[in-house]
């Protein structure tokens, strides 16, 4: 149990105050007292504010992933379009949590993986007990997306972002998992039954652990790093993206606490992750109708000849928009019946052809996430964030009468195939009128009727 000395001696220390104080700009805050929580709104605006609660008893500072105008016009009677007109921005804020602190270590070391494949870095924080907060600032993304200011995609704007995720992590979660402990060690020290933790004769590893999308609504707050928790005792500091593995429970103790700011500080473009996590969660792509389904599964593959010239530019290399061409490639050669080596092999080529080309790990991440989901069209032809924003979007005449990628190679190889077969009849319609021997004699002249023989 933290006593009023633990943390009025922590909360006094001038670095803490500042490192606090530098994530509150902009934001709500709130104060932990013993058994509940101060008034909200509140903000913190001086250093010194941080002692004064402390003074008062405060145990534990928490703030919003929400970036506010004027975070005291906040209120519970406000309004979605309200809350929009304040809001300035927000964090993507990932709470990784489970009883086993070894379990969320992994987790959380995937999810940064997952993010640097992107190429995107990102800010990792102990929360103070069992698990780890991992934030990307704002500023890291675009201002808007799809004529939408990304401001105003709150909640689901992060809700499908660690909804991805999620799933890109899922595979190798549950294999790290139980590579570092059977089933049932697993379920124990998760404090699971082995009901709860197997789903479909398998162990599901976000019945294990969460990456908490519950977290990610309006006005929630999490724990402010250098903030006690007041569960454990220990405080919540940063710590290296690259040495989450190695994390020790030991540097948490107050005593032991070095102070950096690195917390929220990192930079980076989080447009492609946005975009990415939103065609996957929202379904913005064009889903294979399930009555078209068996259809789709049974086309053969599709020869490169009778790929659409988006995708032909696509394949000359790209200097900017290779993560969004990289889903629109995995699409397109699934539902043109290639297969998922096929589809790497393709991928790798292409890659070698871009000035820049994507970390191999990427590749194979996206083919590997993609290929394992029900199958679905690349994205429309119409659609601005894809094919036309690359400037890939070059149309031929066949082109005109498409509305997919897709449907151009299907339906251009299917008319291929039916014209060769129809001149393929035609010649032997023609053979059977004028055998070969009977148009050599017609050419000759016929024997009997002049007098000569042949």
């Amino acid at each position: 149990m933290l006593s009023l000395g633990d943390t009025l001696r922590h909360y006094k220390r001038k670095d803490v105050q500042e490192a606090i104080l530098a994530v509150a700009q902009d934001k709500e805050v709130a104060v932990r007292y013993k058994n509940s929580f101060g008034t909200r709104p509140d903000v913190l605006l001086h250093e010194n504010d941080i002692l004064e609660f402390a003074k008062k008893g405060a145990l534990s500072f928490h703030v919003s992933e929400e970036h506010w105008t004027n975070p005291l016009q906040l209120s519970p009677m406000l309004k979605k379009k309200e809350l929009d007109e304040l809001r300035q921005g927000w964090d993507l804020l990932l709470d990784i949590d489970c009883a086993e602190l070894s379990y969320s270590q992994i987790a959380a070391d995937l999810v940064v993986k997952a993010l640097q494949h992107h190429d995107l870095d990102c800010t990792v924080k102990f929360s103070g007990n069992h698990g780890f907060h991992i934030a990307v600032p704002f500023n890291n993304f675009p201002d808007t997306v799809r004529g939408v200011p990304v401001k105003d995609l709150f909640p689901d704007g992060p809700k499908k972002i660690a909804g991805y995720l999620q799933e890109l992590i899922r595979t190798p979660l549950r294999d790290k998992l139980m590579q570092q402990d059977p089933i049932e060690t697993i379920a124990i020290k998760a404090k699971k039954t082995m009901k709860e933790a197997v789903i479909d004769g398998t162990l599901d590893p976000f019945q294990i652990l969460d990456i908490d999308t519950v977290l990610i609504s309006s006005r929630h707050l999490y724990r402010m790093p250098y903030s006690f928790n007041e569960k454990s005792g220990l405080v919540s500091i940063p710590v290296d993206p690259t040495k989450i593995l190695d994390f020790d429970k030991e540097t948490a103790k107050a005593d032991n606490v070095i102070v950096d700011k690195s917390f929220l500080t990192s930079k980076g473009d989080a447009t492609e992750l946005l975009i990415t996590a939103l065609d996957h969660q929202a379904d913005t792509s064009p889903k294979i109708e399930v009555k078209e389904q068996r259809q789709w599964e049974n086309v053969e593959k599709v020869p490169e000849q009778y790929f659409p010239p988006c995708i032909q530019l696509i394949n000359q290399g790209l200097k900017d928009g290779k993560k969004r061409a990289t889903f629109i490639l995995v699409n397109f050669l699934r539902t043109c019946g290639w297969d998922k080596d096929e589809i790497l092999t393709y991928l790798n080529e292409w890659n070698k052809k871009n000035p820049e080309p994507l970390r191999e790990q990427v590749i194979v991440g996206q083919v590997r996430y993609h290929t394992s989901r029900d199958k679905k069209l690349p994205p429309n032809c119409n659609n601005m964030a894809y094919m036309k924003s690359i400037g890939v979007c070059k149309p031929d005449n066949f082109c005109r009468r498409m509305k997919n990628p897709a449907n151009y190679s299907i339906l251009k190889k299917r008319f291929s195939q039916e014209n060769n077969k129809k001149d393929s009849n035609k010649a032997k319609k023609d053979g059977k009128r004028h055998p070969p021997e009977r148009a050599e004699q017609s050419k000759k002249g016929t024997p009997g009727k002049t007098g000569k023989s042949v």
